[in-house]
């Protein structure tokens, strides 16, 4: 049975995961990184990692749910911002 809390908590993943989606899609067309800084997304992919384990703990569908997509998201941006940096792209 779906309650108010597993409502709010999938609407709470849905619109902070989508609210990160243009940044991503936009990073990952253009492969542009100079104004992204290598320290905040080393930390944000961290952070979404634990969040991630956390909700495998506890088994909560929205918080695997969104931190799953985000990581991927994430840790492809990081990924493309460490290989600019390596080829002194910025």
């Amino acid at each position: 049975m779906t309650t108010m809390q597993d409502i709010i908590g999938y609407l709470a993943a849905i619109l902070t995961t989508a609210s990160f989606l243009p940044q991503a899609i936009l990073t990952i067309k253009t492969k542009d990184t100079k104004s992204l800084s290598l320290s905040m997304y080393a930390l944000f992919t961290l952070g979404v990692l634990f969040w991630l384990i956390y909700g495998l703990s506890i088994a909560d569908k929205a918080i695997i749910f969104a931190n799953s997509i985000t990581l991927i998201l994430a840790a492809t941006i990081l990924s493309i911002k460490i290989y600019n940096i390596l080829c002194n792209k910025g």
